[in-house]
């Protein structure tokens, strides 16, 4: 699989660590890296990166292209990706977050490449698809969205929480670590509480995947609400859902189920373990359910709690569609 990365930022530079460093990502070939910073510094911020530390090989520089693991990347520094040749490349990973219009996300297509995956929501997409929840509905779409890394934790969550014994409601709060959308010290955002130090406090705020929801698994809609706490931590995150069952269960049987489930699940996990947030960074998986903070009120009311490393998990998928959408693998 020949790929094509425009925005070296954190899902980027993560994306190309997967692929330097986890045997099943062998076969893919980066034929183009993006991104409008310097070649020194997409060098400098892939080999010393703050969150997985430094990558295992040494990177250099040389004829715009970076030289890591054996391979040579080629650079460019395009402001509009229509200025690349893509030819050849099976599918754009767009991962800028400026996709947000069909003028700007099909700049891959006419460059030459097959197909683009945008690393986030985005109305210019043509379907928006998270693995674990409604993968069938990818077909022959040339501009697909991999939603956000909370809809990848939760989607997948309420589909088997839904085939188990349905869903007649249900709230999630994502426990969030802070992101770049955030200002270091107090400063002018959008939204008030989003303008504190994203480090110094914990800030309520929304989620994306309220509504993204509604559209990966339409069934649902209306029927799942969500909101978000932005935390002091520089990785990985947590979903917190309270659902009412559509059917009466006991927690051992609903437990049991939902463990039966998961193991059966290619993008879930799980833990008995009593871990803490650190302990999951760099865990490939969309959600790893913290089996013993599951907690059932009545018959109907069940509590599931678990993490995801918001990064380094929504990367994995981004590889994962992306093979869907070029043919390469049956994953």
């Amino acid at each position: 699989m020949k790929l094509a990365i425009n925005g070296f930022g954190r899902i980027g530079r993560t994306i190309l660590r997967q692929i330097l460093t986890r045997p099943d990502r062998a076969g893919v070939e980066v034929v183009l890296i993006n991104d409008i910073a310097p070649l020194e510094s997409c060098a400098y911020l892939f080999q010393y990166d703050s969150t997985y530390g430094p990558f295992p090989e040494p990177v250099t520089t040389q004829d715009a292209a970076l030289n890591v693991a054996g391979r040579r990347i080629a650079v460019s520094h395009h402001a509009d990706l229509r200025a690349a040749d893509l030819t050849g490349v099976d599918v754009v990973l767009e991962c800028t977050g400026i996709a947000r219009t069909s003028d700007v996300a099909a700049r891959g297509l006419q460059a030459g490449a097959a197909r683009v995956l945008i690393s986030g929501p985005s109305p210019a997409a043509e379907v928006t698809v998270v693995l674990g929840a409604n993968e069938d509905r990818l077909g022959d779409a040339r501009i697909v969205s991999n939603a956000s890394c909370t809809t990848n934790a939760l989607a997948p969550l309420l589909r088997v929480i839904d085939t188990i014994a349905g869903i007649d409601r249900a709230h999630m709060t994502t426990i969030h670590c802070y992101t770049n959308s955030q200002p270091l010290v107090d400063a002018p955002r959008g939204a008030l509480a989003r303008s504190r130090a994203g480090a110094m406090s914990m800030v309520p705020t929304t989620s994306s995947a309220t509504h993204l929801i509604d559209t990966v698994l339409p069934h649902l809609a209306g029927r799942v609400s969500g909101a978000a706490l932005r935390v002091p931590t520089a990785s990985v995150s947590a979903v917190d859902l309270v659902a009412q069952l559509g059917r009466d269960m006991t927690c051992e049987g609903f437990t049991a189920a939902l463990a039966g489930a998961v193991d059966a699940s290619p993008v879930m996990g799980r833990t008995d373990l009593p871990l803490v947030s650190s302990d999951l960074r760099s865990r490939p998986e969309s959600i790893v359910l913290a089996t013993p903070e599951t907690r059932m009120t009545g018959a109907r009311q069940v509590r599931v709690f678990g993490w995801y490393d918001n990064e380094w998990g929504f990367s994995a998928r981004m590889l994962d569609v992306a093979a869907r959408m070029s043919g390469k693998t049956a994953t």
